[in-house]
């Protein structure tokens, strides 16, 4: 059901209909101070090119739809540079239609073409129908517990 949707690097032009994109994204998962300032500033960074990450956004019928923000990462388990997944967001009337295995698949394919060990993510523990998109695409669920230090 993806061969209409195309998966592309968010160009610097494309930023400005992607920035509402991750607002909705924010307030998916209850963030309480977005500010759009802050977001452009901050996303703009993944722009390709980009030492940092990279913006996916899949297309359908001329329409973002959703995206994927990779945050280029590293692990001294193996040691070897990973790709982190880090936002995986497809607007509510497009869901459940093969965008969010579309952009995980590019985001394989960003991974391989980088020669990185692999392509990490999360998601909430609530977020049950992610994980079931998560849980068909072959990856495995690790055990590690994430702790995070507000500062």
């Amino acid at each position: 059901m993806t061969g209409d949707v195309r998966v592309e690097p968010v160009s610097i032009e494309q930023l400005g209909v992607l920035l509402p994109m991750i607002a909705n994204y924010q307030r998916f998962y209850e963030a309480t101070d977005i500010d759009d300032n802050r977001n452009r500033a901050f996303f703009s960074r993944f722009v390709a090119p980009s030492d940092d990450g990279m913006l996916l956004g899949a297309w359908r019928e001329g329409q973002l739809v959703g995206y994927a923000c990779l945050y280029w990462h590293f692990t001294s388990l193996v040691p070897a540079e990973t790709v982190l997944m880090n936002d995986l967001y497809v607007e509510e009337g497009s869901r459940g239609k093969g965008i969010g295995r579309a952009l995980i698949d590019a985001s394989a394919a960003v991974t391989r073409d980088r020669g990185a060990h692999h392509l990490e993510w999360a998601t909430a523990p609530d977020n049950l129908a992610a994980q079931r998109l998560y849980d068909s695409t072959g990856a495995e669920r690790t055990t590690w517990i994430e702790y995070e230090l507000d500062l």
